[in-house]
């Protein structure tokens, strides 16, 4: 299967596990991913950035900290800025955060339900697909305009960023 195929359809695998949303970082070096995909509702992101949240988000904290898997209500603690609670407000009730350390990048995600807690295999099967999306787009490639379109067309922002 080709790269751009498992990258839409694990994007679109995500999008029914967290439907609410996701956020998808793919290979950060430097500050700034290799890849990046959005599916968070539009007025959310606006309000993240200009409220600059990055900065105070425990769940981006965190997985810059440390590998692995984390609900947001272990994190509520951490929490000084209220952005999980603001969060609330955008549909963003219940969600995780994973993590993937490959040195020399990091790939993180950050995955939302209004509903319900995840479940423990729909953790599972979502860190499996962010662990593919993470090793298929390992070299950089870029995915073209056919997989933006289509991205676009699922409500997902992708954001590549040249070398």
């Amino acid at each position: 299967m080709k790269t751009e195929q498992i990258v839409i359809d694990g994007l679109a695998r995500l999008g029914e596990l967290a439907p609410a949303g996701f956020e998808i970082a793919l290979h950060v070096r430097f500050q700034a991913p290799s890849y990046m995909f959005e599916s968070y509702p539009p007025s959310w992101l606006e309000t993240y950035a200009r409220e600059v949240f990055l900065l105070q988000d425990p769940t981006v904290r965190w997985a810059v900290q440390h590998p692995g898997t984390k609900r947001w209500s272990e994190l509520a603690a951490f929490d000084e800025a209220d952005v999980l609670g603001q969060a609330r407000a955008y549909g963003l009730v219940h969600g995780i955060t994973h993590s993937i350390h490959d040195d020399p990048t990091l790939s993180m995600g950050g995955l939302a339900r209004s509903d319900r807690e995840f479940t423990a295999p729909e953790i599972r099967e979502a860190c499996g697909i962010l662990q593919r999306l993470h090793d298929v787009t390992h070299r950089r490639e870029t995915l073209g305009t056919d997989v933006s379109a289509t991205l676009h067309q699922m409500a997902i922002v992708m954001t590549q960023r040249p070398d």
